[in-house]
Parts: structure tokens; sequence; C-alpha cells
């Protein structure tokens, strides 16, 4: 007779638990149809403005395609954030510490919950930018007899691209998650990582003049180097190759994350 393994049914409850939460929020089905909405509208005003160089060099028509990642991007962190913060508004947590008092399992559980929620609904999204992409981007140019061959996922690059962009919405909402565990408050969490995201990104060109910190700044920054993941044309100009940029964007992660159990184990709830 094979014996259960100990604490699986436990974990499970709890996830079990934090999916019913979140699955029965009256906000949930809104933010993930603003995800795939707001990416999907966004890649294909990108492919519909953009304009092909005489030359035909110089764009990567599959980022191009995926640019409503960047606004996207907005909407997983701040539902990940409502997915902790809302229940700290509400005294909430004081329940769920009561009925489950193992606080780092809680943490887990709501990560494998947001972060399954943002990769199925990143997943449509990212497709739907790809196909929008595909649709509009011949309009503006980027047709085969100009070397630019229709999007496609038998494409090994592009595959990568949409594969790290689904994976890149992910560590986006973990990494919110994380922050807002520790911040505790929605506005100040959603600040928090906006402005991490944003204006960290934008740091090294418009308030850093030295080219060499630039570069750190662009290889550390979590936006810069996640979204390096969805480069498909001159690589070797990047500061990062597309996987070293996701290793970056996943240390961070990992940094809030456990930033946040440690927290979550000392203070009071």
């Amino acid at each position: 007779m094979t014996r259960p393994v100990p604490g699986t049914g436990t974990r499970l409850r709890e996830v079990h638990a934090e999916w019913t939460k979140l699955r029965t929020a009256p906000g949930t089905l809104w933010t993930v149809l603003a995800l795939v909405a707001v990416t999907v509208a966004t890649s294909a005003a990108a492919s519909a403005l953009v304009s092909r160089p005489s030359s035909g060099c110089g764009h990567d028509a599959v980022k191009i395609g995926l640019a409503g990642v960047q606004a996207g991007q907005a909407v997983a962190a701040v539902a990940a954030v409502l997915a902790i913060t809302g229940e700290y508004g509400t005294g909430m947590i004081r329940v769920t510490f009561t009925a489950m008092p193992r606080r780092g399992a809680v943490l887990a559980a709501k990560a494998v919950v947001v972060a399954g929620l943002t990769l199925a609904s990143g997943t449509v999204a990212v497709l739907g930018s790809l196909l929008a992409a595909r649709l509009v981007l011949p309009h503006s140019g980027f047709t085969p007899e100009h070397g630019f061959p229709p999007l496609s996922l038998a494409d090994g690059p592009t595959l990568r691209a949409a594969a790290g962009s689904v994976l890149y919405l992910a560590l986006i909402a973990l990494f919110s998650l994380g922050v807002a565990t520790a911040v505790r408050d929605s506005a100040a969490a959603a600040g928090v990582v906006l402005g991490l995201l944003y204006a960290l990104a934008a740091v090294p060109f418009v308030m850093v003049p030295d080219p060499d910190w630039q570069l750190l700044l662009w290889r550390i920054s979590p936006m810069n180097a996640g979204l390096a993941v969805q480069a498909t044309a001159n690589l070797s100009a990047l500061p990062l190759t597309p996987w070293q940029g996701v290793a970056v964007l996943t240390a961070w992660t990992a940094a809030s994350l456990l930033l946040a159990a440690l927290l979550l184990r000392r203070r009071d709830a």
C-alpha cells in the first residue's frame, strides 16, 4: 500500500483554498480579460503604427508584434498585488492565517495560483498578439518581399520569444506578489512595482550620461533585461542574451518572494 507523502494533502488544501478565493473574487475575470485585451490591442497598434525602413533592416518584427506585453505587464502586476493586499485591506488575512497557520505555505500557494492564472491568460494574450501582428504587419511593409516572412511559431526564435513573453508575465506577477506581501498596501505596492519596471527601465537613457553606467543599469533593470527574451534580430548587439535577461528577472522575483516570506513569518497579520 502506498503511503501519502507527509504534508501533501495540506499543501493541496492551501492551493485549493487560494484558488477558490481568487476564482470567486469579483474582479478576477475582468482582470484576465483586461490582460488579454490590453496586450493584444497594444501589439496591434504597434504593428499598425510602425514603418518598415527603406533598407529593410533595423526592425525586429517579432518584438514589434509582442510590444503589448510591456502594457499587459501592468495589469498582471496590479492583479498580483491585489491577490494579497485585498486580504490585508479587509482583515481577511487573519482568517486565512487562522485556518492555515503555515504562512510560508500560504504564500507558496498564492504564488502557484497567481502564476498559473497569469500563465494561462498570458498565453492567450501572447498568441493573440502574434496573430494580430501577423495580420497587420504586412500592411506596414513587413512582407516576405522585404525580408519579413509571416510570424509563425514554427520559427524557433519566434517560438522562444513567445514562450519567453508568457514566462516574463508570470515572473512579473510573482515579483509583484512578493513586493505586495512585503509592503501590504495596494497603492504603495503597485507604485513600487511599476516604478521598478517602467522608471528603472528609462533611467539609463534619460538620467545617466555615462555609457558604462547606462549598460549596467540596463542589465539589472527587470523590464529591460526580462524583455530581451523577445529579441530575434541583432542579438549580438544586446547587452544580455535572451535567457540571461530572463535570469536577471528571475533573480528579482526570487529576492522579492524571499523577502516576503521572511517578513511574513516575523510580522503580525
